[in-house]
């Protein structure tokens, strides 16, 4: 079960102080910063030579696609920017078959699924979200945590990682009746892996260093945006659009989330802000540039 603790503004600034002269987090060494492409996806098909080559040119290092279509498109120019691409969100109905509350998205077969994106040259095949009238209660959890097991072996087969996305909406409900609860207690360690947002999982009123702690070895992705201090606690995905804020502009405590995530099992972390008061491309290098100066 997932406690919910809070973190107070007193802890965030001596844990601030304490951590600020270490450097948790470098395009220029060890590990290195990507980016979640839904964060451009205004602009990105439109213009996706200037768009990638903006991206390159700020630092960014890694890729992760918000649809297999335009990942397997993008590949060659990403490649050659010098980037990588990592990861790739693929559609829900592949793991749970329930195409039909999905609208008009095109069915595939899972297999041919997993292989396009192993020929993009991604290492992970990541669910991203279930859409609201898709959900249930906790059997229709215990079900989809029991499909995930069943698409991560497939996956882990064709020599890549299954991962899971967070929102809100896992964390309400009772406790030990929540998806996230569910998740945690029925997923195979080595076939599932969390790809945790911590702006969610903060804004369902969690702390996302105590969250790494109870994840220890279960988290190998990171998204990292950021959290307007006055955002109040949810457990859905109804937020205002001024809820998103550059990485080091809002409440969250990013030296301490970077400290406490290889413990965790953190391997690529993806720079991702669902809006952005302006161009996404500025946003994204104000979010790298504070990255860097940590």
């Amino acid at each position: 079960m997932i406690s919910a603790p809070r973190f107070s503004r007193r802890q965030w600034l001596a844990s601030s102080l304490s951590l600020a002269a270490a450097p948790l987090l470098s395009a220029k060494g060890g590990r290195t910063i990507g980016v979640q492409l839904y964060t451009v996806r205004g602009t990105l098909m439109k213009d996706s030579d200037h768009v990638l080559k903006t991206i390159a040119d700020i630092g960014y290092k890694e890729i992760e696609g918000a649809g297999r279509a335009d990942l397997a498109a993008l590949a060659p120019k990403i490649k050659e920017l010098g980037m990588t691409p990592v990861s790739c969100h693929v559609e829900t109905p592949l793991i749970t078959g329930d195409w039909d509350k999905y609208g008009n998205m095109k069915q595939v077969p899972l297999d041919e699924a997993i292989d396009s994106v192993k020929r993009i040259g991604a290492h992970y095949f990541t669910m991203a979200y279930i859409m609201p009238a898709a959900r249930g209660g906790a059997d229709f959890y215990k079900k989809t945590a029991d499909d995930m097991n069943r698409v991560g072996e497939k996956v882990q087969k064709a020599g890549m990682q299954f991962a899971y996305h967070n929102h809100a909406f896992e964390f309400g409900g009772k406790p030990g009746e929540r998806a996230i609860d569910i998740f945690y207690e029925r997923w195979d360690k080595k076939l599932v892996a969390l790809e945790m947002d911590v702006f969610w999982v903060s804004v369902a009123g969690n702390d996302p260093v105590e969250m790494l702690k109870q994840w220890k070895g279960r988290v190998q992705l990171l998204h990292l945006k950021d959290k307007d201090p006055s955002t109040p606690v949810q457990y859905n995905e109804g937020v205002p659009k001024t809820a998103f804020k550059e990485v080091g502009s809002g409440s969250l405590n990013f030296p301490a989330i970077l400290k406490a995530a290889p413990a965790a099992g953190v391997k690529h972390y993806f720079v991702e802000q669902d809006q952005t008061p302006g161009d996404p491309l500025d946003s994204l290098k104000k979010s790298f540039d504070y990255l860097q100066s940590i």
